[in-house]
């Protein structure tokens, strides 16, 4: 393997788990999240040689990944069709189907979000600091804090409505 698809392919691996959650939030199907999945690796590999190191690769995976999640999002919706996500189902050994119902639940309404608030909830649910959600989503750093007090608050009423 040539050193620059190395280096690409062991970035990916490190940060997978970026692309699945943008992939998991952005598409209704299996088939979708596969397409999508495959559309923002080619977008990362078409534009690795033009990353220079000035943010760390998670904040140019975001930024790629969520710009490509927005085109596909856009594009889905042109064709006037949605899907449920009723089959959702964790791999996890200690199996609580509580927990996986209302993981379930707060997906469902995340996916309601418009398509800056799915991309800045899920930064927000990865852990990331108000500065790095600002670079990533190219906001300021108030305007994250702002959002994502107003999105818990619309999520808790979508929530508690069921």
């Amino acid at each position: 393997m040539k050193p620059k698809a190395a280096a690409f392919t062991k970035i990916i691996k490190q940060n997978e788990g970026v692309i699945y959650k943008i992939t998991r939030i952005y598409t209704n199907t299996e088939d979708d999240q596969k397409d999508l999945y495959q559309e923002i690796v080619y977008q990362l590999w078409k534009s690795f040689d033009s990353f220079r190191g000035d943010a760390k690769v998670s904040t140019w995976m975001y930024r790629i990944a969520l710009n490509t999640a927005l085109y596909h999002s856009k594009r889905e919706k042109k064709k006037g069709y949605k899907v449920s996500l009723d089959n959702i189902v964790l791999q996890e050994e200690n199996y609580d189907p509580v927990f996986e119902d209302r993981l379930k639940l707060v997906y469902a309404k995340i996916k309601i979000l418009n398509d800056l608030e799915k991309g800045i909830m899920v930064l927000f649910l990865e852990g990331k600091k108000h500065e790095e959600i600002a670079l990533i989503m190219g906001i300021s750093k108030t305007n994250v804090g702002t959002r994502i007090s107003r999105i818990k608050e619309k999520l808790r009423t979508e929530i508690t409505k069921n």
